[in-house]
């Protein structure tokens, strides 16, 4: 039995209970009823209500011990007081699944919150799910199942179609199901989480990811609160190659009070949700609309792995805007043959056939030359995705003829994605859909959503990626270590660090001066000082043994005065390194996703511009280095303006091997950071200047 299969009860059901069944069809109680009775539910209707022998034309049941079968699942419409008794007699009846729509519980108190657990603790007890509370149901109209009290269907009911949405917001739920009915986008099966007392929005988007029903998933997500199922669904959303493509809203930074580590107070439920989206594939949407864009074009079920784009247009204007756009996305659209170029301006000489391809008005003149053009398109630019700009052309007496041109072209050179974008009426727009074309009427929305197919077909294609390295068992002290024990932690799981020594008196700093060579760098060595540097804890660039004395003094002088009641184990006396690239690599527990790795540059980019990547623990070399290669400050580590190289193989294996330190590390391991590591040149290794671990007691 697959991960997800416990939810067919809830989500596919032959059997409905609806205790709180109303006879007004208006009523929270009475809508589910009346909206299976009118599409013709197949399964049977039972409705509960201990007042009422009939309801709207079925036989009422007083309780459901009454019932004549257990049915698959139970829709509760009661009372608040009421909620926790139903779910004990539907518990001792055997019901496999609840649609909860009653609210009062965890959204309200801690004493509605209390009575929620209690519920859940029940259900689960008799192996029963609970969709809610506070929710707004699901529906799936292809099975005419409705358990819903939503009034979208006052204004129509579904398109048929293969997009699955997720929400958990019932009523931004069936607004994205609304828009996408008004559209004419088949979106024929919405389930609405509410409160996630037990089913998640994750195991959701996992039950569709394995449905057959369903080819592209749509999610509405506010916040992220249990992790494994999410991270089961995706991964079989990603092998079943069906696009899950996500609005996630709310920005809050969980760590804003997390002052002892850059990496807590950077990374935020949004930043390290949109990661682990990331890691399997997932589009983040910026709106509903884009949203949509994306699901739809996503039904034809065609995903380059590498997506290049060539463009046919009647207008240079429309051209240039579509270039734009698709160079800000990084959509690839190389130029046409040189070849077939001159054989296009040879049959129009003032057309423009680079690409875009403007082959002028003159298509209106004679449309062959629409498929001419196109063809030459497909067949001498070989691209992947055709993109037709046609605008106002689609409303003119002429379009039949052009519509019959392009649609010759897609017949004989399938295999590809061809949109369109016009401005037709909805029956012209439908018409077109039925050839096989995506129609949108914005060029630039047409073009944000065929880049985000080649994104889809880059990530069902990649491989697992190499394994994380194998670091020693991790034992945590029992409180924040100092940096040199921080450091010899580290080192044992292979993250080197430059040179060092802890020393407890100015004569044993002078001698590790001596080994190490000059210039060394002094750090106050303690460990209730985490930035040293904002008390002067730190001093450059130390020439002789005599600067070692001094300093050592000064170094111990002004921890005192700084922070008196600091424990001081001394100086650490380093190597100082120079001509390396200064990044920050760290670690913060996620208290739904775990331990999260973090690289960036250091100083400005870190601190300001917040130019960096997250990853969840723990993962290999490859991916490390596809995190460095990501940002936006890469090229200073890959030999921009003539800099040297920087180590990035190093590089990737020192944060690699971090992201299995902290996996290893447990529960404990609330955050690391490495700031700076010091990137050297090509093939000279990358050393962790400075690292400060924080456990937990």
């Amino acid at each position: 039995m697959s991960r997800f299969a416990g939810l067919t009860p809830l989500l596919a059901p032959r059997s409905v209970a609806v205790l709180g069944a109303s006879s007004d069809a208006t009523r929270i109680g009475g809508r589910p009823i009346a909206y299976m009775r009118s599409q013709g539910f197949p399964g049977a209707l039972y409705p509960v209500n201990p007042n009422r022998t009939e309801i709207q034309g079925l036989k009422a049941y007083p309780s459901v011990a009454a019932l004549p079968e257990t049915p698959d699942v139970a829709i509760v419409a009661v009372a608040a007081e009421l909620a926790a008794p139903a779910i004990d007699d539907l518990a001792r009846r055997g019901v496999k699944a609840v649609v909860m729509f009653t609210a009062g519980f965890a959204e309200v108190d801690d004493a509605g919150a209390a009575i929620q657990a209690k519920m859940v603790e029940t259900a689960r007890a008799a192996g029963m799910r609970i969709l809610g509370p506070n929710c707004l149901g699901v529906f799936d109209a292809r099975r005419s199942y409705y358990a819903t009290f939503s009034s979208s269907f006052d204004s129509g009911w579904p398109v048929p179609g293969r997009i699955g949405i997720a929400s958990q917001s019932g009523a931004y739920g069936t607004h994205l199901y609304t828009l996408a009915r008004n559209r004419g986008i088949g979106a024929s099966l919405c389930v609405m989480t509410g409160n996630e007392a037990d089913v998640t929005v994750g195991e959701c988007i996992g039950w569709l990811a394995e449905n057959p029903e369903v080819d592209v998933i749509a999610v509405y997500a506010e916040g992220i609160r249990e992790a494994p199922g999410l991270i089961a669904a995706l991964e079989a959303a990603k092998a079943a190659r069906k696009p899950v493509v996500m609005q996630k809203v709310g920005r809050s930074e969980l760590g804003e009070k997390a002052a002892k580590s850059h990496t807590a107070s950077i990374a935020g439920d949004d930043a390290v949700t949109e990661a682990v989206m990331a890691e399997f594939g997932v589009y983040r949407a910026r709106n509903s609309e884009e949203m949509l864009d994306i699901a739809h074009t996503a039904t034809r079920k065609i995903y380059p792995v590498k997506n290049t784009l060539g463009v046919i247009t009647v207008s240079g204007g429309a051209g240039v805007l579509i270039s734009d756009v698709a160079e800000t996305l990084g959509l690839a659209m190389p130029e046409m043959p040189q070849e077939a170029q001159a054989k296009l301006r040879g049959l129009v000489p003032f057309c423009a056939p680079r690409n875009p391809v403007d082959a002028t008005a003159q298509v209106s003149n004679d449309v062959t030359l629409v498929k001419t053009f196109t063809e030459s398109m497909v067949r001498d630019g070989g691209y992947s995705t055709v993109l037709g700009f046609f605008s106002m052309t689609a409303s003119s007496r002429r379009w039949p003829s052009i519509r019959e041109q392009l649609n010759a072209v897609r017949v004989e050179n399938p295999g590809r994605l061809y949109a369109l974008s016009v401005i037709v009426p909805p029956a012209g727009r439908d018409e077109l859909e039925a050839d096989g074309w995506v129609v949108h009427e914005d060029p630039t929305r047409a073009v944000t959503a065929i880049d985000a197919m080649g994104r889809f077909g880059a990530a069902f294609a990649a491989g697992p990626g190499q394994p994380a390295p194998v670091v020693p068992a991790v034992t945590l002290p029992a409180v924040n270590p100092s940096e040199a024990e921080a450091k010899r932690l580290l080192g044992a799981a292979g993250i080197a660090s430059a040179p060092e020594a802890a020393c407890a008196t100015i004569d044993e700093a002078v001698a590790a001066a001596g080994r190490f060579g000059f210039p060394v760098v002094l750090k106050i060595l303690s460990p209730d000082i985490v930035h040293k540097s904002e008390i002067g804890g730190v001093l450059l660039d130390i020439a002789d043994a005599d600067a070692v004395r001094s300093g050592f003094a000064l170094l111990l002088e002004r921890a005192k005065a700084a922070a008196p009641k600091a424990r001081i184990e001394g100086v650490l006396v380093a190597k100082q390194l120079k001509g390396g690239v200064e990044c920050i690599l760290g670690i913060h527990r996620d208290p739904v996703f775990g331990p999260m790795a973090m690289f960036g540059l250091g100083g400005i980019f870190v601190e300001v511009l917040k130019d960096v990547v997250f990853r969840r623990c723990p993962f290999g070399p490859d991916t490390a280095e596809a995190m460095i290669r990501s940002i936006k400050g890469a090229p200073l580590l890959l030999g921009a303006r003539g800099r040297k190289k920087a180590d990035v193989k190093a590089l990737a294996e020192m944060l690699s091997r971090l992201s299995a330190f902290a996996a290893a590390a447990g529960e404990r391991l609330q955050s690391i950071d490495l700031n700076p590591v010091l990137a050297m040149p090509e093939g000279e290794g990358a050393f962790a200047v400075d690292a400060v671990i924080e456990v937990s007691p």
